[in-house]
């Protein structure tokens, strides 16, 4: 079994977000808390989702991203100079590309569907890759920030509340194995070849 540790819980409230020419509603931007937080069955209490048909729900209750992407993230921003009015070079902090668990311990590659994340007082079982949409290349800057994601498999993972409970900044959890039969990064690839078909 793999060990890692959750060292933010990020949540969000639903606000305006410009995307383009529109101005839509969604929670994308979290802030870390330190916790206790409660866990239900649909996702972290004080967390709020705008769109429920692509975030939210049973099997999207909760977003997991691996800390280290940030700096990738990072990069890309300061690579494809977003904007002359916004500073690139400062670190992205935990939340900003709408995750709820920021990890370390588990990468795309070695985390698959079906595996359960177990902490002290609650379990969570991975469901699918983050699928990203324009209102990410909104908060990152550039049209190009979603493409990107799919690319580079920077993606992180949607997770269900197999039992609910609390989580708390700082603890470690155990990825226990599923079936094993797709990792996060294989079910993203998928995705990818099938959108360019």
């Amino acid at each position: 079994m793999t060990t890692g540790q959750l060292v933010h819980i990020n949540l969000g409230k639903v606000r305006p977000l410009r995307v383009g020419e529109r101005k839509l509603m969604s929670a994308i931007g979290k802030t870390p808390v330190p916790g206790p937080v409660s866990v239900g069955l649909l996702g972290l209490a004080g967390d709020e989702q705008a769109d429920l048909s692509v975030h939210g729900g049973l099997d999207k209750a909760v977003y997991a991203f691996p800390l280290a992407h940030l700096a990738y993230w990072q990069q890309q921003r300061v690579a494809r100079s977003v904007s002359l009015f916004e500073e690139t070079d400062k670190t992205l902090p935990p939340g900003f590309v709408g995750e709820n668990l920021s990890l370390t311990g588990v990468r795309e590659e070695a985390v698959f569907i079906g595996d359960r994340l177990h902490f002290a007082d609650c379990v969570l079982r991975v469901t699918q890759p983050r699928e990203p949409c324009g209102k990410f290349n909104a908060v990152m800057g550039y049209t190009q920030a979603a493409r990107d994601m799919v690319q580079s498999g920077c993606c992180g993972f949607y997770l269900a509340v197999e039992r609910v409970g609390t989580l708390q900044s700082g603890e470690t959890f155990e990825l226990v194995p599923g079936a094993r039969q797709t990792s996060i990064a294989q079910a993203l690839a998928f995705k990818r070849h099938k959108h360019l078909r």
